[in-house]
């Protein structure tokens, strides 16, 4: 309607009084939506705080190498380029762990997903596991891989009578 008002030749001051209320409400929407776009979030949100370390825990000299990341959000409602990480990344279904790489190209991937989803750092208490362990090793929600030791059977000695 404002389009084919000015196209009639009159100015935008017509416009805006022709369509009155009307349009306030819709240039305000498209003023705040530029306001919050993906390159418009500051840079400072995504640094390191100094209390983080020992929050989260671990070392800033010494970092994790392997990520787990779980989603604990919903991607309904959100932006096409959050659920393409997330679709990408792995992460489609809810609550279900994906181990990741502690690089710069993953690490700002899940800088724009942050608060849909949980980074824990991969703990190994009993160490890495040998190609044998790999078959009896599960993941814990808090990020330690723990290795299900199987007992072997003692060695009978002969009872002599």
């Amino acid at each position: 309607m404002a389009a084919a008002a000015g196209r009639a030749g009159l100015g935008h001051a017509a416009a805006w009084k022709m369509l009155g209320k009307r349009m306030e409400g819709m240039a305000s929407a498209a003023w705040v939506r530029c306001l919050f776009t993906r390159s418009r979030i500051p840079d400072s949100v995504f640094q390191p705080r100094p209390g983080d370390h020992e929050k989260y825990g671990g070392d800033p000299e010494q970092p994790h190498k392997i990520h787990v990341v779980t989603r604990i959000k919903s991607v309904v409602g959100r932006p096409y380029w959050e659920k393409k990480i997330i679709r990408d990344l792995g992460l489609d279904k809810a609550h279900q762990p994906r181990l990741h790489k502690n690089i710069p190209s993953v690490n700002s991937r899940l800088k724009v997903i942050k608060h849909l989803i949980r980074i824990q750092p991969l703990k190994l208490p009993y160490g890495l596991p040998t190609e044998e362990e790999m078959s009896d090793t599960f993941l814990r929600s808090n990020g330690e891989l723990v290795i299900k030791r199987h007992l072997k059977p003692a060695e009978q000695k002969e009872i002599k009578s």
